[in-house]
């Protein structure tokens, strides 16, 4: 492999330059960027426990400069209508600022002599040369976009409405808050990221989102309405906002993953979803499949490209239907939030996804679960309780 062009210098672009110069030292390798090199949206990203061992395995020195400069958390809480309770146990978080995790791998990539060429817009991808073109640049992927009928992707958008803001409130643990306000159903995701500042993820159904006039306000006015709905948990502190404004996120799919020389990885090959905090993860272990399945096969780059996706897609699968299940439950959080008190609308998070069994629940949240087991059976209970039923009719 003579010359590599990774397209998008993001966390997966980056990640994959830097693992492609440890496993390609004779090669050529280029990062290009549309944005410049200080720029970044958004606030901070959460890379989980189980994520940052798997960095480690395929780059020491690059998991152990993301960790270094990570925020490590446990233990949440959960609030419904003012109610609150500790959840606590749960895997060790490592939540980190956007920007100082591309400021890691950027350092990374100039030490290790891999070009970033930033304010350079990609039109077209065939427009370089290169024998590996690698599509890491985002769910507006110029790569994917090209070759958008072979890669046979499909774009479709939720119906709730989030806004990605900072906070100068520290929590102590992430938070996960739930209201019902006289505009409809509103919730909030925050968690720290640095010893002074917190991520702050609102959120809204299609039906708050009108009801609210949140859809015909400036982003100047989101904000403010925003602070407003959550004054209780922002406790007099501002929310910030770094290109924030209220979307419906797309959701991304492609069947093929590379098309000749070109392959995709991160976001511009399956749009992630914050709600299970794996869309950095998913991403960076693309990057990590991806040279895997390059170094196997070197004289034989079809043939590495599919085993990318053959080997990959698998292990994918799983975070991917995860965040399916936990996005669709957001989509129908509303009905939730009006039926359910707060221990019942907790179990029914928990468990969203189906990846938590009664078991592994109990062996990961102990002291959560044996303070709360009357509900967790009565819970348990009223859930068979239609299947019983219908087995009798």
């Amino acid at each position: 492999m003579k010359k590599i062009a990774v397209i998008g210098g993001g966390p997966s672009g980056l990640f994959f330059a830097l693992l492609a110069r440890r496993r390609f030292p004779g090669a050529a390798i280029e990062v290009f960027e549309q944005n410049p090199q200080a720029a970044t949206f958004g606030f901070g990203i959460v890379l989980a426990e189980g994520g940052l061992g798997r960095f480690r395995d395929a780059d020491a020195e690059t998991a152990d400069a993301i960790m270094a400069a990570s925020h490590i958390t446990r233990d949440r809480i959960f609030s419904h209508n003012g109610d609150s309770i500790l959840i606590e146990g749960g895997a060790f978080g490592g939540a980190i600022a956007r920007i100082k995790l591309l400021n890691t791998l950027q350092a990374l990539c100039r030490a290790r002599g891999i070009p970033v060429h930033y304010e350079y817009r990609i039109e077209n991808p065939d427009q370089l040369d290169a024998s590996l073109i690698v599509g890491a640049d985002g769910v507006n992927s110029v790569v994917r976009r090209a070759y958008e009928g072979q890669f046979a992707s499909s774009t479709w958008y939720l119906t709730n409405r989030m806004a990605w803001y900072g906070t100068t409130r520290h929590f102590p643990s992430p938070i996960l808050s739930f209201k019902t306000t006289p505009h409809g159903h509103f919730w909030a995701a925050a968690y720290p990221h640095s010893p002074s500042m917190s991520t702050f993820v609102a959120e809204c159904d299609a039906d708050a989102w009108t009801r609210s006039g949140l859809n015909r306000m400036s982003a100047e006015q989101r904000l403010a309405f925003s602070q407003d709905i959550f004054a209780a948990e922002l406790s007099g502190h501002p929310l910030l906002s770094n290109r924030s404004d209220w979307i419906s996120l797309p959701v991304i799919r492609c069947k093929h993953w590379s098309v000749g020389h070109r392959v995709l990885i991160g976001d511009a090959l399956h749009s992630p979803h914050p709600s299970i905090g794996s869309g950095t993860r998913i991403a960076m272990e693309d990057a990590i499949a991806l040279i895997d399945a390059l170094a196997a096969t070197p004289e034989n780059q079809p043939q590495a490209l599919a085993e990318y996706q053959r080997r990959h897609a698998p292990e994918t699968a799983k975070l991917v239907d995860a965040m399916e299940k936990s996005y669709e439950w957001y989509e129908q959080v509303g009905e939730k939030m009006d039926s359910m008190d707060t221990i019942t609308l907790a179990f029914d998070f928990m468990t969203r996804t189906g990846r938590l069994s009664p078991q592994r629940l109990h062996r990961e949240y102990p002291k959560f679960m044996d303070k709360y087991a009357t509900q967790w059976n009565a819970w348990q209970k009223s859930r068979a309780q239609p299947q019983s039923a219908l087995a009798g009719a």
